[in-house]
């Protein structure tokens, strides 16, 4: 397993992703991070912080659980389901989803189904901290902390200190 990302690297390729949010809405007013579970809650969470910090302005952060979305169900028996929470209707809002790994793109196809269930935004926008290629559907990030060029047989692992007490970015050959 190599490690491709530590944690100073994480944080700052958010802080530039929380910059170019503000820069592409010119302001965060509108703005309503979405954070799709697991690992892109926590990183929801801090790019609200970042752009607390530059802005002084609180973006709320929602929760999204795609678990009944997924195209995969028959695969996944045990598939856990998390809460999703709304802080606010997204209708009229710029949302912006976030996840940390942009692989097939079905994880966000399942994700803008959900969403579509609470509400029609004005925009939908994506944040990912890693892009790794690969797609088979047409999604592309609008936002993207580092890409990272991959084999489909290597495997991108994230670890974050909210979810796993240890944080860095891996890449790995699958068994």
């Amino acid at each position: 397993m190599t490690q491709v990302m530590e944690s100073e690297e994480i944080e700052r390729a958010l802080r530039r992703v929380a910059h170019e949010i503000l820069e592409r809405n010119k302001g965060a007013e509108t703005v309503l991070l979405v954070g799709i579970h697991t690992r892109g809650v926590p990183l929801a969470e801090r790019l609200s912080r970042a752009i607390d910090e530059y802005e002084n302005v609180k973006v709320p952060v929602g929760t999204l659980d795609i678990g009944l979305y997924r195209d995969d169900l028959d695969h996944r028996p045990t598939t856990e389901l998390d809460a999703t929470f709304m802080p606010e209707d997204p209708t009229g809002r710029i949302v912006v989803l976030v996840d940390d790994v942009l692989y097939t793109g079905r994880t966000i196809r399942a994700a803008l189904d959900a969403l579509a269930d609470l509400g029609r935004p004005q925009a939908v926008q994506l944040a990912v901290l890693v892009d790794r290629g690969h797609r088979q559907l047409p999604i592309r990030a609008d936002y993207v902390g580092k890409n990272l060029p991959t084999s489909s047989s290597e495997r991108v692992t994230v670890r974050l200190q909210e979810t796993d007490d240890k944080e860095g970015i891996w890449i790995e050959e699958r068994a």
